[in-house]
This record gives structure tokens, C-alpha cells and sequence, in this order.
């Protein structure tokens, strides 16, 4: 998909619609702030109309929330989605100033973060995923912050990719190459599905293309 300015991070995603309908309840943003990059991706109950109406909800909460934390983000977006189904969402905030990034999740969108140097105990992590809905039955939020490296990559990934898909990741590969990859292999073919993937840059610039 690309980078983002000043190259803080790249990413791919890769997404489709259950069969039956014709727009997705999964969503994703990511947006670029000063020297910070916010990913979220998200899932709304359910499939169709329904299902997109509080998808697009939560993404304009999210794009209202500018410069707020995750877990203010959150927030936001409970109370914006009271109308609606409600959706389940993890969102991931990259900063360059101290090399962090702070995740949270509300619901099952799976967060799985690959630390790009062998050095690095443990090599990888899974975000703590608390049960409730974005709009319905938001639980005590927790956000955890992790230091990271330029080559780190996060993974997000809703409950349309099938567990098991972080087993089979080539940390060389664009981020647009995993999704696919990931998307084609684990994507279940009852529900939407959407899988994004991020690696951390910070300013240096690694070509991954193939």
C-alpha cells in the first residue's frame, strides 16, 4: 500500500466481503500525526449494512479524535457507536520520539507483533485482547507500550483470517506481500476478513519489494 510521510512506517492491507454481501463490517485506518503513525482496524458486528454503518462510525470517531491517545480513542468511538451494533477494534499508535508503540484491543481483532532482530527476547508478542463491544459494552481499557526497532512489524487481523497465519510470515517480504499471503492462505470464506500489516521504519528506509 505504501509508506507514510516521513516514512515512519510502510503498510499493506488485504480485505474481502463475505460472499453473500456486498460491503464488509471490517474496516482499517491508518493516519499519519507529528512524528507518530495511529493503525487501527476494526470489525463490525455482524455482516452487511448493519455491520458497515458501524464500521463507518468508528472510523469517523477515530478521524474526530485527532491527537488523542488509543485509549482516549477508544473512548471516542464507544460513544459514538451507542446507535449502532457496535464494532470490535484494536488500535496500535507508533511513536518515533522514544521508538514506542501503544496497543490496545476491545473484542478479537488480533494483534501479533514480530521483532525484526534475533537479539530481542521474546521475538515476538501477541496483544492482550480484552472481551466487550465498541459501543455496547466497553470493558476497563488497558493499553500496554512496547519498545521497538526499525523493522519491527505489527500484524493486525480480524476474525475472518483463521489463527496460525503469524506461523507463516517472512519478515522480508513487503507488508503488502504478507497480507496477501495471509488473506489467501487463512482467510475464511464465511465471513468479511481483513488482515493489515506494518512494519516500523522511523525513517530508514529498507526496500522489501520483490
Amino acid at each position: 500500500m505504501g509508506a507514510v510521510k516521513p516514512e515512519i512506517i510502510e503498510w499493506g492491507v488485504a480485505a474481502r466481503a463475505i460472499a453473500t454481501q456486498q460491503e464488509s463490517g471490517d474496516f482499517h485506518l491508518v493516519k499519519a500525526r507529528e512524528k507518530e503513525v495511529l493503525v487501527a482496524v476494526g470489525d463490525g458486528l455482524g455482516h452487511g449494512a448493519g455491520a458497515a454503518t458501524a464500521a463507518h462510525a468508528a472510523l469517523q470517531g477515530l478521524a474526530e479524535g485527532d491527537g488523542e491517545s488509543p485509549i482516549a480513542l477508544m473512548q471516542r468511538c464507544h460513544e459514538q457507536l451507542r446507535s449502532t451494533r457496535g464494532v470490535v477494534m484494536s488500535l496500535a499508535l507508533f511513536r518515533c520520539s522514544d521508538n514506542t508503540m501503544t496497543w490496545l484491543g476491545v473484542g478479537n481483532v488480533e494483534g501479533y507483533l514480530l521483532h525484526r532482530e534475533a537479539r530481542v527476547v521474546p521475538g515476538h508478542e501477541f496483544l492482550l485482547l480484552r472481551p466487550g463491544v465498541v459501543g455496547d459494552s466497553l470493558p476497563r481499557l488497558s493499553a500496554s507500550v512496547i519498545q521497538i526497532e526499525p523493522g519491527d512489524m505489527l500484524i493486525f487481523a480480524t476474525d475472518g483470517i483463521r489463527p496460525g497465519f503469524a506461523d507463516n510470515v517472512s519478515p522480508d517480504d513487503s507488508p503488502q506481500q504478507i497480507a496477501d499471503r495471509i488473506l489467501a492462505q487463512y482467510g475464511r470464506e464465511t465471513d468479511d476478513a481483513l488482515v493489515l500489516v506494518a512494519r516500523y521504519l522511523n525513517g530508514k528506509r529498507k526496500s522489501s519489494a520483490k
